[in-house]
């Protein structure tokens, strides 16, 4: 703990150094705060030079971001060098298509690309990221554009490399359960194929249906199953890359065991696309077992939830497959916003609620197990209501309600979404204090991963307004750094929160990963403004 106050100490004194720039009149890096974003140009002279400038303005990170001169504008010459490539209709420059790639999910990001590029092939995506690095286009990798910080689109106007149509199967390994695909399948379709095989992902996200796995990958996708299985770090046994430069790193590697140097894989796992573009991965799937049982319970104070969540990996462990709560405001919004949903538990509201879900190879031994555990929570009072799903589709409409609260919250309105990793007995701490500074002006509702401590803190308003954005940021940053957390659990860093990185980074880590980028990507192509704070010279 000691140490956590030092490094938050040095985290204050550090990212002011290194963000000082932006605190001079002659800075290209002031900082704005805008109900909405921004767009515009300003003729900007210096030096005897006179030259225009591109900037937007991005209310929801408060932040002014400057285009790199250095990157290039597209001409018909750059677009009919990438039909010759690809074949004309996977070019694209329908304005229908392209408004929807440039816009993020959440409606909150919008980039103003002219053209979307759809590869079939790894050779097709390295003749096109060749080409964009002797030109200095700005490329933009996408997958299922599922993404909450503005990672998958683009700033300006950087080229859209669409991994769609990379979605084959490559091989799937029976006797191992290694599988090894194109990165542009859809989750849900994994999840099905292996299904059909007797194996189950070891990932599984709200999103299945429409997030690609290369994007997972990207972005060290986290989900509702990583108490059980492990990070995507752990997963992904092996994986290709296609560098700035058009070179393919072979690494799609399916041994369970190989330490022969660095296992560079890693670098990409995570890197969101601002180091490479992942173009296949090869995965270690766990052989699907026959029994699944998932109650969900009401509890009376967030105290109880945690003390019930030791329990559980006390008297349930080897079969503990997922643990995940929701406040009484996450329910509620939930009632009120989806069509069809209802509460499993009529009688009354209850202040909190956990699901739990076992796997195992024991029907009957397993849901045993399960009924004594929750016979003896409820005697010791950890739970004041439950009930344990009796079919599929019971199990189904549960998930609903845990997997349905992003969708409610676009529903309700406005929402400031923050991805936080914390000590589990302080998670909740923070919404109750976000509670108090925003008083009636939003909704404040917590949810998530209780079982590997990851918060999704989410404000709920009627409308984007900078001053409840005020009370937030960077109060919630600051917190969440002083506990010794991390700002992004799962989600990643993208546009929002690249220039945040220091308040779960040292300074000395943050330049290194500048080098890493710098050495990989010299002229900054890949993802730009994302990951990494502007600020950094080796980002440039």
């Amino acid at each position: 703990m000691e140490k956590c106050k030092i490094t938050h100490l040095l985290l204050r004194h550090s990212s002011k150094l290194l963000f000082d720039r932006r605190l001079k009149p002659n800075s290209h890096n002031w900082v704005f705060r805008s109900a909405s974003d921004y767009n515009g140009t300003f003729i900007k002279k210096g030096f005897g030079n006179t030259r225009t400038m591109q900037y937007r303005f991005f209310g929801s990170i408060a932040t002014k971001i400057e285009r790199n001169t250095a990157f290039s504008t597209l001409n018909s010459d750059d677009v009919s060098h990438f039909k010759e490539i690809l074949g004309e209709k996977n070019v694209i420059q329908d304005e229908d298509v392209l408004l929807t790639a440039n816009t993020d999910w959440m409606r909150k990001y919008k980039g103003f690309s002219k053209l979307l590029l759809q590869p079939r092939t790894t050779n097709e995506i390295s003749q096109i990221l060749k080409y964009c690095d002797s030109r200095h286009l700005a490329v933009v990798p996408q997958g299922g554009n599922t993404g909450l910080v503005g990672g998958s689109v683009p700033v300006f106007d950087e080229v859209i490399v669409n991994m769609g149509s990379m979605n084959n199967i490559i091989t799937f390994d029976k006797v191992s359960g290694i599988l090894v695909c194109e990165a542009g399948c859809i989750l849900e379709n994994l999840i099905s194929f292996l299904d059909n095989h007797g194996f189950i992902m070891p990932l599984d996200l709200g999103a299945k249906g429409s997030c690609q796995i290369g994007g997972n990958v990207s972005t060290n996708a986290g989900g509702l199953r990583l108490v059980r299985y492990g990070s995507l770090h752990g997963n992904i046994l092996g994986l290709e890359a296609v560098l700035a430069n058009g070179n393919v790193l072979d690494m799609l590697g399916s041994l369970r065991k190989d330490n022969t140097g660095y296992d560079l894989k890693h670098l990409f796992i995570g890197s969101e696309g601002s180091l490479g573009i992942v173009t296949k991965v090869s995965i270690l799937t766990p052989p699907k077992l026959s029994s699944v049982n998932l109650a969900f319970l009401a509890c009376s104070d967030y105290l109880s939830c945690q003390k019930l969540l030791l329990e559980a990996k006390r008297k349930l462990g080897e079969i503990l497959s997922a643990f995940e709560f929701l406040d009484n405001q996450s329910m509620d919004l939930v009632l009120n916003h989806l069509e069809g949903v209802r509460n499993p538990l009529p009688s009354s509201m209850h202040n909190f609620y956990v699901l739990i879900e076992t796997t195992g190879s024991d029907e009957s031994v397993d849901k045993e197990k399960l009924e004594a555990f929750l016979l003896r929570s409820m005697e010791g009072g950890l739970i004041s209501d439950g009930v344990i799903a009796q079919d599929i589709n019971q199990a189904s409409s549960f998930w609903r309600i845990r997997e349905g609260v992003p969708e409610a919250l676009m529903k309700a309105g406005a929402v400031y979404k923050y991805d936080l990793s914390l000590p589990v007995e302080k998670m909740y701490d923070l919404v109750e204090e976000i509670r108090l500074r925003l008083g009636e002006t939003a909704k404040v509702i917590g949810y998530g991963h209780l079982g590997d401590g990851n918060l999704h803190l989410n404000i709920s308003a009627p409308h984007y307004d900078d001053m409840i954005l005020a009370q937030i940021e960077p109060y919630v940053y600051e917190w969440t750094s002083k506990h010794c957390g991390s700002i992004s659990a799962e989600h990643g860093l993208g546009l929002m929160k690249a220039n945040k990185i220091f308040y779960s980074k040292s300074p000395e880590t943050v330049q290194l990963m500048g080098s890493i980028k710098k050495l990989l990507d010299p002229n900054g192509i890949l993802n730009p403004y994302k990951v990494l704070p502007h600020t950094l010279s080796s980002y440039h």
